[in-house]
């Protein structure tokens, strides 16, 4: 869900500095769908990766030498 949204986010914030951007050189802002839609995927994506290796790791530890390992 974190990953989700800070996609969104990133999503927007693209669009309006690319929006900007295009508006001062002159330039039509194009905006693809099938872009749009895979950064947001391609965002989630990461986020599972990145949020399953380390839960796994700790999964596979013993309760005991995760306590005691300070």
């Amino acid at each position: 869900m974190v990953s989700a949204v800070g996609g969104i986010i990133g999503l927007l914030l693209g669009i309006a500095i690319g929006s900007a951007a295009s508006s001062v050189f002159g330039v039509p802002p194009v905006i693809s769908p099938t872009t749009t839609v895979g950064a947001v995927l391609f965002a989630m994506a990461i986020g599972v990766i990145f949020g399953l290796y380390p839960a796994n790791k700790a999964a596979k530890l013993d309760p005991i030498d995760a306590l005691r390992y300070e």
